[in-house]
């Protein structure tokens, strides 16, 4: 491990071990890069998402309780939240749905993750208020899978209203301290100042820049304290039949269903990976187990349990890098509980499903993690799929391709690093083909509508390289100044520099609030279509039959065609606070 996180440029991590009978708590590297102190096993840290699965125990608890149930709408519970529905008169947003992941809503805004405007105390409906759009469901609840921090931002109000207090403290004094998870908290916790703790070790981005830990707005879906005792005990539980102490806390059949998925598209097909209330189930180095992963600011973590195996492990970075394989410390961690790895029962099929070919094309991701960034979403993620006669192949612009092949009945298809089917081949209620994952689903579209984005950006970006350029040139030399036709689109296009020096001077955090960066960015993108337009009229005026001015008037149009389009899409007039 101190290799491990040498190699990879990681600060320090915490880690536990569980096996039947045995529980190895450890630490290695520094808590702060700074002065170099060691990280000690008792050191506290932050896991992000991973304090998800303790939000979703305290839910489970309050339906054990007979205080709420998985079944009720969410409207009811929260009747002042817009929630736009299409499905509601058959299919409204449950609790479930939002444990699971299952409710169709957005993961999450720049705003509500990029923010130093949010404090310890801010009301939890602070953090949907303000954009309509935030609320919609993409896919009928309950169908498809889509990780949504808005999901667990609101189980955090739901928590409230049945209890009547903070969901900071129920479920500290319900749920940690029956758990004997006395080293954790839901409440804010920083490196310094009024929230200050000297156990908790300091969060790091690449080369060691620290970071302190500030209030979220989205708290109940990643502001969670720990270590890796208390997580180890969490792991006992979650592998029991949800009794403490021989007193039963959560149902047997609740405890079941925390990774288990249920009721979605792909686990109706038979698919048995996904995610249940709380856990993913995750075919991983040869062993099935029920994971969780996390990060926030300065930290990176996961938690996986074996139920049946009796094991579980954890760990926790105080590193959050863009380059690091975190992947290489679950690896050592789960060669180190020795587990004998799952034999391949199911044989590849005699024959592929018949209709396999009709799955050729193109996809993209439905619902998506952010629908108001779905245009470049949809061009730049796309998935193509193509059987070759053997297997069935998946690219992507991003990631090394993916060869699958057909395993047992049905349309299941499973990849050559898992033990069991990863993929399956749907037809939605709509009659879209889909391919799933279980925690991605990907809708066939048209190679067309693809073909038009990808060339709309092009010509696009082509338009606006020559204004630049070209009116950089004739500026530069004077060339009829500021009677081209080309000066003023190109200050427009110069001014989009404006911003950079601006953000430069903040911090990153601040990426979603009203800046003067953010605003003046807003304010050069709704500028740059007016500054082509006023372009293409005077070149109009002025054209006479000029080489260059129909050149000028057309590199103008494309320029603007690509600026609608964007319009179009929400992305023009470009505004990070929404």
């Amino acid at each position: 491990m101190e290799q491990a996180l040498r190699e990879e440029g990681l600060s320090g991590a915490v880690w536990a071990l569980v096996e039947p009978g045995r529980t190895y708590v450890n630490g290695a590297g520094h808590s702060d890069a700074r002065s170099a102190a060691p990280m000690r096993p008792d050191h506290r840290v932050q896991v992000g998402s991973v304090g998800k699965v303790v939000l979703a125990v305290g839910i489970l608890r309050l339906v054990t309780e007979g205080r709420l149930s998985l079944e009720t709408p969410v409207t009811e519970l929260l009747p002042e939240l817009p929630l736009t529905n299409a499905w509601s008169r058959t299919d409204p947003v449950r609790v479930k749905h939002l444990l699971a992941h299952t409710a169709g809503l957005d993961h999450s805004r720049f705003w509500q993750v990029f923010s130093l405007e949010p404090t310890p105390d801010t009301p939890l409906i602070e953090s949907v208020r303000g954009d309509s759009a935030l609320l919609r469901v993409q896919s009928r609840p309950g169908s498809r899978y889509a990780y949504s921090n808005v999901g667990y931002a609101l189980l955090g109000m739901i928590v409230e209203s049945v209890t009547g207090a903070r969901y900071e403290h129920y479920l500290d004094e319900q749920v940690l301290a029956p758990l004997g998870m006395n080293d954790s908290t839901f409440r804010f916790v920083t490196q310094t100042g009024p929230h200050g703790d000297r156990r908790l070790a300091m969060g790091h981005f690449e080369k060691g820049a620290p970071q302190a830990a500030v209030p979220m707005y989205l708290r109940p879906a990643g502001q969670f304290t720990t270590t890796a005792a208390d997580m180890a005990r969490l792991a006992r539980f979650l592998m029991g039949d949800g009794a403490i102490d021989g007193e039963p806390f959560v149902a047997p059949a609740l405890t079941r269903a925390l990774g288990e998925p249920l009721g979605t598209e792909a686990s109706l097909a038979g698919l048995s990976i996904g995610h249940g209330l709380a856990l993913a189930g995750r075919d991983r180095h040869g062993v099935y187990g029920w994971c969780h992963p996390g990060t926030t600011i300065g930290f990176v973590a996961m938690f996986c349990v074996y139920p049946e195996h009796g094991r579980a492990f954890f760990v926790g970075t105080n590193t959050d890098s863009e380059t690091a394989d975190y992947d290489r410390l679950n690896r050592l961690l789960i060669a180190s509980l020795s587990m004998p790895g799952r034999p391949k029962k199911i044989e590849r099929a005699s024959a592929p499903p018949p209709d396999v070919e009709a799955w050729n094309g193109f996809y993209v991701q439905v619902p998506r993690a952010m629908s108001s960034l779905a245009w470049i979403d949809d061009l730049f993620n796309f998935v193509r799929a193509e059987w070759d006669g053997r297997v069935l192949r998946l690219s992507t612009l991003q990631a090394d391709e993916r060869v699958l092949e057909p395993v047992g009945a049905g349309r299941l298809f499973r990849a050559a690093d898992r033990d069991g089917p990863s993929h399956v081949l749907l037809v939605g209620p709509d009659g879209k083909r889909v391919i799933s994952d279980g925690l991605h689903s990907y809708e066939r579209t048209s190679l067309a509508r693809l073909v038009f984005g990808w060339t709309s950006t092009a010509v696009g970006l082509l338009g606006l390289g020559y204004v630049f350029i070209v009116g950089a040139v004739r500026t530069l030399r004077r060339q009829r100044s500021r009677h081209d036709p080309l000066f003023i689109p190109f200050i427009g296009v110069l001014a989009l520099a404006l911003p950079i020096p601006l953000f430069l001077g903040q911090s990153f955090l601040q990426l979603g609030d009203r800046t003067a960066a953010s605003l003046a960015l807003a304010t050069v993108t709704a500028v740059l279509p007016a500054t082509l337009v006023i372009g293409m009229v005077r070149q109009a005026k002025a054209l006479r039959g000029s080489v260059s001015g129909v050149i000028d008037l057309t590199m103008l149009a494309a320029a603007l065609q690509w600026l609608v389009v964007l319009a179009a899409a929400g992305l023009v007039p470009f505004r990070l606070w929404q």
